[in-house]
């Protein structure tokens, strides 16, 4: 579109005698447009669209508060219910101009970048694959804000342990510490309040002292004040997931360490080619030195050892030599656990892999005692061959109920081999198939399609096999020579009780 200013270049040479031709030439415009501009004497033209679509604001607002701000199911109704064709664009242009769907705050006040003032942190769930299974995790990244330095590290779960062992791992990693921590107002550190009112826990308050930082919470819907933060997040989710893939948790820490730690802190940032390395060379003198013997943090278990020597934790098995039963104190770590009696050390083990459950451990060199753990939890794999054995429907429901989420996978097997003795294996096998085809895991549902089957098709249940040697056992000789039991007593209602308090099923025949 040519500007007022243009067109009345265009009409002003038109008036001093130049020709189209070399008004064309000289600015550098179409002599169809020069011709048009001329003849309209350089006055813009006066359009309407014809096919130009009012929508009542109203109506507009309403909508937007019936879908609950999507526009996309405003345009389906305006589209559907009003028929009003209107274009996606237009509609979206008529919600800004409306004021609709902004922000309920104003963004917070830009505070300038300072070496040495500030770091953040915050953590975002994602649905990572682990070995080609889909796995949900807790990312845990801390910021600093002048230099651009990231850590990163991924957790099942984030509790207030797991932060504070996050703290000191980072902050040990770097060697320094800024002056404060800007988090959301989660409550992993606030106690009560929000933004600038919010008070810490005293517990996550003496810990950050420690370490030379105190934590701040920005504003109730203020993320904006920690926006490094958010856009790291971006960048875990554009550049270091993508294309990758993890076997476990391990794994994905060690390359999430790596990418974190040594790409991106040697690589430029995108818009200011500001380089992280560089940066914290010249925000190393503003920042806090940290000692480098500050102690990690830890929690306090009480255990007891079973006649073994056992110690269950976490679901593993941990020997303390010696064999006697104790009451241990246990001081977990973020990658190894401590035992204590009577403020002695008795061992010190790594903690598992992550995944690894119902294992022993023991002092490295030294064989571990025979007996297993007393609560040490067994597998099913001798009632799984046993059942696949009985044939390809049996099998089929195996399968289905491993893959099942939410049951005692275990137990139920153990349920199916018990049930298997009872019953005849053709009632058996016809009782599991009936369950596969209905998709039944509960084992009472499954014992009443026994009953079923057994009923439909005629079976009796099998006899039970006696010795008849039992008469001369030990045990039914001392028993033999006593005298019964007086019984009759039972026959008579109780004193005070007739017919009538009785139901319907319990009276007797009169006459």
């Amino acid at each position: 579109m040519i500007d007022p200013p243009m067109r009345n270049a265009i009409y002003q040479l038109h008036l001093a005698g130049v020709s189209q031709h070399q008004i064309s030439r000289q600015l550098n415009i179409s002599r169809h447009t020069a011709q048009q501009v001329i003849r309209l004497q350089g006055a813009m033209p006066r359009t309407v669209r014809r096919d130009k679509i009012d929508i009542d604001s109203e109506l507009l607002r309403r909508l937007h508060e019936e879908c609950d701000g999507w526009v996309q199911r405003m345009h389906e109704k305006l589209v559907e219910e009003h028929e009003i064709e209107v274009a996606y664009s237009t509609l979206t242009r008529k919600v800004r101009e409306l004021g609709l769907g902004q922000r309920a705050t104003e963004p917070c006040a830009r505070v300038p970048d300072e070496a040495g003032a500030e770091m953040q942190h915050d953590t975002s769930v994602y649905d990572i694959p682990l070995s080609g299974k889909k796995t949900r995790l807790v990312a845990s990244l801390l910021y600093l804000r002048y230099s651009k330095r990231r850590y990163l590290k991924f957790y099942r779960s984030f509790n207030r342990f797991r932060m504070k062992c996050f703290f000191h791992e980072a902050l040990m990693f770097w060697g320094y510490s800024a002056k404060q921590c800007i988090i959301d107002n989660t409550n992993l550190a606030r106690l009560r309040g929000s933004g600038s009112r919010a008070v810490m826990v005293p517990e996550m308050a003496t810990f950050a002292q420690r370490y030379g930082f105190e934590f701040v919470c920005h504003g109730l819907g203020h993320s904006d004040r920690k926006a490094g933060e958010e856009r790291s997040f971006w960048t875990v989710e554009t550049s270091f997931l993508p294309g990758r893939c993890f076997e476990n948790l391990e794994d994905l820490n060690e390359q999430a360490s790596q990418w974190a730690t040594v790409r991106m802190y040697h690589r430029p940032v995108s818009k200011t080619k500001l380089i992280p390395a560089k940066a914290f060379e010249h925000e190393r003198g503003y920042l806090h030195e940290l000692s480098a013997h500050l102690p990690a943090p830890y929690r306090e278990e009480q255990r007891g050892t079973d006649q073994y020597g056992y110690v269950a934790f976490d679901g593993n098995y941990y020997w303390i030599p010696g064999g006697k039963s104790l009451d241990v104190k246990l001081l977990v770590y973020a990658d190894h656990i401590e035992i204590y009696h009577q403020r002695d050390c008795l061992a010190r083990y790594a903690l598992p892999l992550d995944g690894v459950k119902n294992a022993r451990v023991g002092p490295k060199g030294q064989a571990l005692p025979r007996p297993m753990p007393q609560n040490r939890h067994g597998g099913s794999e001798p009632e799984e061959k046993r059942l696949r054995a009985m044939g390809s429907d049996v099998s089929a429901y195996v399968d289905y109920v491993l893959a099942a989420p939410g049951i005692q996978r275990h137990r139920l097997l153990r349920q199916l081999v018990c049930l298997s003795q009872k019953i005849p294996q053709e009632l058996f096998v016809q009782a599991v198939a009936r369950a596969l085809r209905y998709r039944v895991t509960g084992f009472e549902t499954l014992q009443r399609i026994a009953w079923f089957c057994l009923s439909q098709n005629g079976l009796d249940l099998p006899d039970v096999e006696i010795d008849e040697e039992y008469r001369q056992r030990a045990a039914y000789l001392e028993g033999y020579i006593t005298d019964e039991p007086d019984l009759s007593r039972y026959d008579e209602p109780s004193p005070g009780t007739d017919d009538r308090d009785l139901p319907e099923s319990e009276v007797g025949d009169v006459g």
